[in-house]
């Protein structure tokens, strides 16, 4: 009788795919609130490695960490008339503390643009106060109808840029910044995403923005997932706070700004885009553990050599873990290594330990080969790269595989509903049709100029929408 697979396969479902992975790989599980979760510590190791990645980026453009408060007063929100009703239907509201009616009920964070502006309207005052550049690292509350671990959950952690400035131009080239140098950088070169950075229709753009930039990735079922997004507010939220500088000239000037964020949805990113049906596969720049040491017997020779290798490779700045568990059965030991994405297996036992070798598991191209002892240290660095590199690749070659060039709306869903990305010009798809797609429970991902740049306006000529189902 054939052994069951530990994860359902993908192929047969994907959605219990994902279920099953999160939760044996030891990622989260539900919390005692419905849509809420439990990072488990694998899983908020990864959090913690992204949010290093991303604050180093953050912090080169100049922009200070701070923090502002959960609850908010309700009627801060009813300041900005966009931003409100956007956000009207995922509010949790608090009407009582301390055993008494609230005088105001209070609102539990679900953007922070409202109390950031407050304390902007204090500290900016003149143009020497700006540009004004902060980010905090919070979390956030949006009542979730449909949640799944990490994709959509009430409370999420995140990061949210906040920044005033003295004219549009600088507002709109910052974001820009954000967009392209801090969040696509990091998909590309430490998560190993090929994600496609454009601009977001009027339709989908951030409550109370004028234009909201987004990277969008291709799932391991030819869905889409909106990775990051950066916005221009230009004066909206300004005006609302009033929120004033004295120009060179004297004269009082309303400031220009940004908001962009980036949220726990990455982990799942990192699940559908990278997953197969063995478990994670970790890319080795953001893995917390980039190799794993496994002794396969308890022979104290063996276990001596283990953790020197262990010691050796963490001199040479690997981030190493040694499992010398042997009470547990190897196979057991290195299943769940597997499941969680391990870059690399160095597996030692006794006739290894005689031959001077040790056997080289490698997570993200499957297979073994046995290598010397003595090269391990230099070897790999190397392999590590590869690897990295390898994920992108295929990353890049499902997307461009799984892409198709359209002329009609009814091709553009054709293809949505077949698992993958479809490209239209937006002068033949236009408003109208993107109300169609979403009878066919297809959105506009994102629109790009012809040579897949970022259009700067959105009817500029030449527009492609990007058209997909979507998590």
């Amino acid at each position: 009788m054939a052994k069951a697979p530990v994860l359902t396969p993908q192929a047969d479902d994907f959605p219990r795919w994902y279920q099953d992975l999160i939760t044996k790989a030891e990622l989260a599980d539900n919390g005692p609130v419905r849509g809420t979760m439990v990072i488990r510590p694998y899983g908020y190791g990864l959090w913690e490695r992204m949010q290093g990645e991303m604050d180093a980026r953050i912090k080169e453009t100049g922009t200070q960490n701070a923090y502002f408060p959960l609850l908010i007063p309700q009627s801060y929100l009813t300041r900005e008339a966009d931003h409100v009703e956007g956000f009207a239907p995922e509010l949790a509201v608090v009407t009582h503390g301390g055993g008494k009616e609230l005088e105001e009920p209070a609102v539990v964070r679900p953007t922070s643009e409202m109390i950031i502006n407050d304390s902007f309207s204090k500290w900016v005052q003149s143009y020497r106060d700006l540009p004004l550049l902060i980010n905090q690292w919070a979390n956030v509350v949006r009542w979730e109808l449909r949640p799944r671990l990490f994709l959509r959950t009430t409370e999420f952690l995140w990061q949210e840029g906040h920044t005033a400035h003295a004219t549009y131009e600088e507002a709109r080239d910052f974001a820009a910044h954000i967009h392209r140098r801090v969040y696509e950088d990091f998909m590309v070169n430490v998560l190993a995403m090929d994600v496609v950075p454009g601009r977001k229709t009027v339709k989908e753009r951030f409550a109370g923005a004028i234009n909201t930039l987004t990277l969008e990735g291709m799932m391991g079922d030819g869905k889409a997932l909106q990775m990051a997004t950066s916005h221009e507010l230009g004066q909206n939220f300004a005006k609302a706070f009033n929120t004033q500088y004295l120009s060179k000239d004297g004269r009082q000037e309303l400031v220009w700004q940004t908001s962009w964020g980036s949220t726990t949805r990455m982990i799942g990113a990192l699940v559908m885009m990278h997953g197969d049906d063995n478990g994670l596969r970790v890319p080795p720049r953001l893995a917390q553990i980039q190799a794993v040491v496994l002794a396969i017997k308890g022979d104290e020779a063996v276990l001596a050599k283990v953790r020197e290798i262990g010691d050796r490779l963490k001199a040479a700045g690997v981030r190493v873990q040694v499992d010398d568990r042997t009470d547990t059965p190897f196979g057991r030991r290195a299943v769940d290594w597997e499941l969680k994405g391990v870059p690399v297996r160095i597996e030692i036992g006794p006739r290894d330990l005689e031959n001077g070798t040790a056997m080289l598991a490698r997570r993200i191209p499957g297979g073994k080969e046995p290598v010397s002892l003595d090269a391990l240290v230099s070897l790999l660095p190397k392999v590590l790269e590869e690897d990295q590199a390898l994920l992108l690749k295929q990353s890049r070659e499902r997307r461009e595989s799984r892409t198709t060039e359209v002329a009609t709306i009814d091709e553009a869903v054709e293809v949505a509903g077949a698992g993958g990305w479809a490209r239209i010009p937006w002068a033949v798809l236009g408003e109208e049709g993107e109300g169609k797609l979403a009878d066919h429970a297809a959105t506009v991902r994102c629109l790009v100029a012809e040579d897949g740049s970022v259009p700067d306006a959105d009817d500029a000529p030449g527009n492609v929408a990007v058209v997909a189902r979507a998590y």
